[in-house]
């Protein structure tokens, strides 16, 4: 249902102010209380250390120094959890206002629910938020106004239920059915071939200092400030120092537009790195329709009513009117109505709906101060999914499986729908705790974790099935992740691996092996040597295209690695893009993944035939667009931000590299999905997605730490932070950070409170 009125138009913020006192410092506002209890710090690339009397002033500081860096999409991600963005940015919008609508509400009534210091922070961040805007009005569109508070920063952290689990139903319910209504729902799609993250923690008996070592290397994609001045973006990582004496000493990264997110980092004593996990936590339950009553169910014998909610929403027209839109829901104590039919309704129960204390947990976890601690914040697992992987000073190295898994009363389902008779047949409380898994100071030394499921933290101790709920994911440890476990590992010696230092840790997690290549490389050339034996490809491999004896010597000569100076894997990888594409692995690798060989599989090739032919295709499809068989790897793969456009080491997951980047075209007239020019032999293709923030911390006294934020502090083009860390990325360094005061002192070059 749509109604429409004429909007209104309001004068922009500030203007009666130029117009009384035209000088512009007369009208700035006085520096906020709040903002006389914080001190910001810049040290070198623009790193804010927040130096703040208690909580609210540290809150205070964080939304203000993001609002710097980030300007307006902060206030616009907070217009957002309001969810009135429609109405200022058009019809676009209207899918995520709804949803906000209803986790904001939650917020608002949960607020005073929250631990004190977790209320303390969020109205902070509002109020810097608020601050900033208030001084700096120019930058702002005048539907911002400075009037967020602390449920508006709390909406960021409230979980609903899944609309993507309720869609993937509902698409795989059509395709059984052959319902073609259903089909226009289908607009989630999974991500996680492509995001992730990696993490190592070594305890010390794997480091020459002694000293336990933590890397959180997050991946996601790099264009999050893309248009950030009008759209709220929530996927940048953001790099800061938060203190408040004798409460919290935290360095780490935060999601942009947030008093929390999702944070990884460390204090003095612990830390940890978050990875994606991808449980299926919602379940769907089948209730039969009521016989005889509209809109009720039938449960336990008895009419289960069904709860209509309408909600309004506005939004801006093409035309600048201002139009409004309702739409109907239907909701069940149990969860919400996802899909009806004459005989059926269908529910969707998620353990997510309406979860709200994330940031007081993550506050609590900055806060812990050693393993028991630590543990004991995340049995709150307001936080739904997300490996953790920690380290502390103690030399306890930890991994732990995160996820608000029902405890389900009934057989495992997977994406279809579980009878419910009874409200017995519905689920009601979480796995417990302690059934999901944990590695504690496991034998080797190391834990590591690459987006796979648990059953590979250390290869020393797979994980016993028979332990843990039958609801958990398949077990499946792909390329990256086998890579990973190799370096974790490390090589065995007569003393044992080599003992690791900080730098050593770095060098690893920058290498760019390429884990498929070695799977399959030498079936490969023997596959192309037989076919020229035979006389097949001496002339062209395919029509019009070089000779298949060109490709074999490139590969041959290839160190397969993707390092920014190597020579054949751009035809690798168009091989792999060949061959691999359309079929199923079973069909592609000689030996597929054997659980049994879980870091030693999959290898070899199946169909040496079309291996070749995938061969041949890729060799012609490089020379059709003049680049050469052997063009360097970085001639092509660039790191490009402000003036750095340099090569870089590091390929998409999918060919099994540790240092994870993904590409997209960076020249005019590239051609979608591979960014090559017809007729250019060098065009450039820029790193989007993957490694974005890199930490790693050896938990010496005081712990030593090195990090890079591959997209830079700032997304404001005209500062130096903009891009002064991307060469830094580019070549596979770090930057060692300042944590002590002393270090902070010699490093500083800004000192201010927010607004002076």
């Amino acid at each position: 249902m749509r109604a429409f009125r004429r909007t209104r138009a309001r004068l922009p913020r500030g203007l009666v102010c130029a117009l009384v006192a035209p000088a512009l410092f007369a009208c700035r506002p006085p520096i906020h209380e709040v903002a006389r209890r914080v001190e910001i710090v810049r040290t070198e690339y623009g790193i804010p250390h927040i130096l703040a009397e208690d909580l609210e002033a540290m809150g205070f500081g964080l939304g203000y120094v993001q609002s710097e860096d980030y300007s307006a999409s902060i206030a616009v991600a907070m217009v957002a959890s309001r969810g009135t963005l429609a109405s200022h940015l058009g019809e676009a919008e209207l899918d995520g206002d709804f949803v906000s609508r209803e986790s904001h509400a939650r917020a608002v009534a949960t607020f005073d629910r929250l631990d004190p210091r977790a209320q303390a922070v969020y109205r902070g961040f509002a109020e810097g938020v608020n601050h900033y805007v208030r001084l700096h009005s120019h930058e702002f569109p005048p539907w911002v106004a400075p009037d967020f508070t602390g449920p508006d920063a709390l909406a960021r952290d409230v979980q609903t239920w899944s609309r993507g689990d309720a869609a993937r139903f509902r698409r795989n319910l059509a395709v059984a059915t052959g319902a073609a209504a259903l089909r226009e729902i289908a607009t989630t799609t999974a991500t996680f071939l492509l995001d992730g993250s990696n993490a190592w923690a070594f305890d010390g008996s794997r480091t020459e200092s002694g000293h336990t070592i933590l890397l959180r290397n997050p991946h996601l994609r790099w264009d999050g400030d893309h248009d950030l001045l009008d759209r709220p973006s929530g996927l940048t990582y953001y790099e800061a120092h938060v203190r408040v004496p004798g409460v919290i000493d935290f360095y780490g990264d935060f999601r942009i537009g947030t008093a929390f997110g999702i944070i990884g980092g460390f204090n003095r004593r612990l830390g940890w790195a978050t990875t994606n996990n991808y449980p299926v936590l919602s379940q769907i339950y089948r209730l039969r329709a009521h016989p005889e009553l509209d809109d009720h169910a039938v449960l336990d014998g008895n009419p289960l009513p069904l709860e209509r909610r309408d909600a309004t929403v506005d939004y801006l027209t093409e035309n600048g009117d201002t139009a409004t839109e309702t739409r109907t829901s239907w909701h069940t104590p149990h969860g919400p109505v996802i899909h009806r039919t004459e005989d059926d309704v269908h529910i969707l129960k998620d353990p997510r709906d309406g979860e709200f204390r994330r940031g007081e947990q993550f506050l609590r976890m900055m806060m812990a101060s050693d393993l028991d601690e630590w543990l004991e914040v995340m049995r709150m697992r307001a936080h739904p999914t997300s490996n953790f992987t920690y380290a502390d000073a103690d030399g306890n190295i930890a991994h732990y499986y995160n996820a608000r898994l029902p405890l389900l009363p009934h057989p495992v389902t997977g994406d279809t729908a579980a009878f419910a008779e009874s409200a017995g047949d519905i689920w009601s409380d979480l796995v417990p705790w302690e059934d999901l898994p944990i590695y504690l100071n496991p034998p080797g030394g190391y834990v590591q974790q690459a987006n796979d499921t648990p059953d590979y933290t250390n290869l020393n101790v797979p994980l016993d099935r028979d332990t843990v709920p039958p609801n958990l994911p398949e077990p499946r440890l792909r390329l990256r992740s086998q890579l990973s476990l190799e370096l974790a590992a490390g090589t065995e010696g007569p003393a044992g691996p080599e003992p690791l230092t900080v730098q050593d840790v770095i060098v690893l997690k920058h290498t760019p092996r390429m884990l498929m290549a070695e799977r399959v490389m030498d079936d490969l050339l023997a596959a192309g040597r037989e076919a020229l034996d035979r006389g097949v490809g001496r002339g062209p491999a395919v029509a019009g295209g070089p000779g298949l004896s060109e490709a074999i010597d490139v590969l041959a000569a290839w160190d397969r690695t993707a390092s920014a100076d190597s020579r054949g894997a751009l035809l690798f990888q168009r091989w792999a893009g060949e061959y691999f594409s359309g079929a199923p692995d079973s069909l592609r690798w000689r030996q597929p993944w054997d659980p049994t060989r879980p870091a030693a599989t999959p290898f070899g090739l199946r169909d040496p035939a079309a291996a070749v032919e995938a061969l041949a295709t890729a060799a012609d499809s490089l020379r059709k667009r003049g680049i050469p068989l052997d063009l360097p790897w970085g001639d092509i793969h660039r790191v490009i931000r402000g003036a750095v456009d340099l090569p870089v080491s590091g390929c998409p997951p999918t060919l099994g590299c540790f240092r994870v980047l993904s590409f997209g075209p960076a020249d005019e007239g590239a051609e979608a999905g591979d960014g090559l020019t017809a007729g250019n032999r060098h065009p450039r293709l820029a790193a989007n997605r993957g490694d974005a923030w890199v930490l790693i911390v050896e938990f010496s006294d005081p712990p030593t730490a090195y990090t890079v934020l591959s997209y830079g502090q700032t997304a404001r083009t005209d500062s130096r932070h903009h891009s002064d860390q991307a060469a830094m990325f580019a070549r596979g360094e770090m930057k060692r950070i300042a944590w002590t005061p002393e270090e902070i002192e010699g490093a500083t070059v800004r000192r201010y409170r927010p607004g002076r």
